[in-house]
């Protein structure tokens, strides 16, 4: 006798294959009784009682009145529906719970100390992972992005010392670069920060007056950093040459564009000179701040 059982498929919302193996013959045979169940499953009459009230206490079956008692299975469909909202609310309890123990038992300047490469990639990736609204970045290159999450990062410029790492940067989101950046950082919804502070070595904080402080620095560092992705707007300048007079304003060298650009330092020379003319400036400082004032690098 072939004894085929199909795979259970309603354990991820907490039923046990033997409350399920039950639920498909009440399926095939309803307003059966608990002598014709266990009949039809063999098993002793406890076992089948016993499964019995897991799949009423589930909604999985219903009993009708009079005796003997006989059973009716729930609809497919609205008893999934209804075991996956359960398990929706128990998912909502348990964070509940946790943000509840978390408000209690951390004080306000707390900290954790991650160390070892393997725990710091997996912190930083539960964290870019959990990421709602923003993730603020101080020189670290993302690996990615997350659709709906904004992201704003700001280079040092030795950091991006090859083509190649200039367009990696430019599809992160939003991004500045500035000289010397002093530290590096990644804040999460403004509530949670991972610092780097050694080889090896993460210091994840969450919300407290430090983390106040970093997210003020951050603004800060933003303000003064110049746009690497200048918007795209209608005026004298291409975005190309847009995007050579954000690294000339952040300070770099024709040398050093030339370099990052992977072109010839003759050709940023001679864009340059054409970025000068278009703007009517003498001077790279003059020419960045008339672009400024007509948008054509925010």
């Amino acid at each position: 006798m072939h004894n085929y059982r199909p795979a259970p498929v309603l354990e991820a919302l907490g039923v046990c294959s033997e409350d399920e193996q039950l639920y498909r013959v009440l399926l095939a045979r309803p307003e059966a009784t608990a002598t014709d169940l266990a009949a039809s499953v063999d098993w002793p009459a406890n076992r089948v009682s016993r499964h019995l009230r897991s799949l009423l206490s589930l909604g999985l079956a219903s009993r009708t009145p009079g005796r003997p008692a006989r059973y009716v299975p729930a609809v497919p469909e609205a008893a999934v529906e209804l075991l996956a909202l359960r398990k929706q609310a128990a998912i909502v309890e348990a964070r509940l719970g946790a943000a509840l123990l978390t408000a209690e038992f951390r004080q306000p300047d707390a900290f954790t100390v991650i160390r070892g490469t393997e725990a710091i990639a997996q912190r930083f990736y539960q964290a870019h992972q959990c990421a709602q609204d923003e993730v603020l970045v101080l020189d670290q290159l993302l690996v990615s992005t997350r659709h709906g999450v904004t992201y704003r990062t700001i280079y040092d410029m030795d950091s991006l010392s090859q083509p190649g790492d200039l367009a990696a940067a430019r599809s992160t989101g939003r991004c500045r670069i500035l000289r010397d950046v002093p530290l590096k950082l990644v804040v999460v919804d403004r509530r949670i920060a991972l610092l780097p502070t050694g080889v090896d070595v993460v210091v994840e904080l969450g919300p407290s007056s430090l983390l106040d402080a970093l997210l003020r620095l951050f603004d800060l560092l933003w303000q003064q950093a110049s746009p690497l992705t200048p918007a795209v707007s209608e005026g004298p300048l291409t975005s190309d040459d847009r995007q050579l007079l954000s690294l000339a304003a952040a300070g770099l060298t024709d040398q050093a564009i030339a370099r990052r650009l992977g072109v010839a330092q003759r050709t940023v020379e001679r864009r340059m000179q054409r970025i000068l003319r278009a703007l009517d400036a003498t001077t790279r400082f003059q020419a960045g701040l008339r672009a400024g004032q007509q948008g054509l690098l925010v």
